[in-house]
């Protein structure tokens, strides 16, 4: 039914699916629209240009058939689309409720089908969300997810508060005794760093079996690198230890780790924190070339003690009688220290493009 009043009526297209209705309002620069449904009756008045030019533009429809009270519209330049949704998912014979079809209302052609043309359609859809449904049920179920992730946060957590024991207590005792905290660092975080490191050896047989997906390579670099200097360039000889360099060395470990396992750990249960995400793929940059040069300064420091003390030197059998002092393992390992690295950042620079990119920005 068409409002009275000599008020003007925008022409609109009609056509249907069996689960909702489509309205296409021919009016162009629509303002202020106010569209309404009560008592089953479409209320639209709005300000646009029509075939009487630049006016308010109204008209009400009594639907045949009970349809959802909430509307849904879409503005753009050329008109104004209207989706209505019925209460009971079926074909109509006509849209109003008055059988004589109102003069402003015609059948959107470009939208319209005959209703075995929308039986089709609902079928193909139907079959659609079957084979999702049947693709989604082909892909096995990791029975062991939740205890799989549950493990990998806990592992995490341990990292975290042990990593972050020796910071806060490097930092408390640096602010409350000085530079004289640099030479007994080893002494008062050795046993916290010895059982972190180890540890950290289950990130390679977390990488060999699956468990995490990482490539192995920069996890056994890092790995096997920090333990040969905690356990044999710092733990092999007791000189060593009250070394100023020890402090350097574990302080960059610790203050890399209490931002790389917190965010692994909220990781595992789906959450992300923006500003743990640029920190953990920001502070390498500054802290791995420091940690190299603090790791370089520490074994040429360790050579000629190792040198003097003769500590891991390997005697080859007679009738060689030859023997191979640990500052040669030394020596190369500097070397390693300055190669090993480019596939560290290498891999490092991937992920942190990967999860900082314009891509991720525009996404979030």
């Amino acid at each position: 039914m068409p409002s009275g009043g000599g008020s003007l009526t925008p022409q609109v297209h009609w056509a249907q699916r069996h689960r909702e209705l489509y309205l296409r309002v021919e009016l162009s620069d629509v303002q202020d629209p106010d569209i309404t449904i009560t008592d089953n009756v479409l209320h639209f008045k709005a300000r646009g240009h029509g075939a009487k030019g630049d006016n308010v533009y109204e008209f009400q429809i009594e639907f045949l058939e009970p349809v959802k009270p909430q509307p849904v519209f879409k503005v753009t330049q050329r008109q104004l689309s209207i989706t209505v949704k019925k209460q009971e998912s079926h074909w109509w014979e006509r849209l109003t409720k008055q059988e004589k079809r109102p003069v402003f209302l015609a059948p959107d052609f470009d939208r319209w089908l005959d209703e075995s043309d929308a039986e089709m359609e609902l079928k193909a859809k139907e079959e659609e969300r079957i084979n999702k449904i049947n693709i989604e049920n082909r892909i096995p179920k990791d029975p062991f997810r939740h205890l799989k992730r549950g493990y990998l946060f806990m592992y995490n957590l341990v990292q975290f508060l042990g990593f972050s024991w020796i910071f806060v207590n490097m930092t408390v005792r640096l602010f409350m005794l000085g530079k004289d905290s640099f030479f007994d660092t080893f002494h008062t975080t050795a046993d916290m760093m010895y059982l972190c490191q180890t540890l950290a050896v289950m990130e390679i047989v977390n990488t060999l079996i699956g468990l995490i997906r990482a490539p192995l390579v920069p996890v056994l670099l890092q790995v096997f690198g920090r333990n040969f200097i905690l356990f044999l360039v710092l733990g092999g000889v007791e000189e060593m230890q009250s070394k100023a360099v020890v402090f350097f060395v574990f302080y960059i470990w610790s203050l890399v780790e209490i931002f790389r396992y917190p965010f692994y750990m909220l990781s595992c249960i789906d959450i992300e924190w923006k500003v743990l995400t640029w920190i953990r793929y920001s502070i390498w940059i500054p802290l791995y070339p420091l940690g190299i040069l603090a790791e370089a300064v520490t074994v040429i420091q360790a050579i000629p003690v190792f040198n003097s003390t003769g500590r891991f030197s390997f005697s080859l059998p007679s009738p060689l009688n030859f023997t191979i002092p640990f500052s040669v393992v030394l020596q190369l390992h500097l070397v390693a220290l300055f190669l090993g690295p480019f596939v560290n950042f290498r891999h490092l620079y991937k992920q942190r493009k990967r999860h900082l990119g314009p891509k991720k920005r525009k996404a979030h």
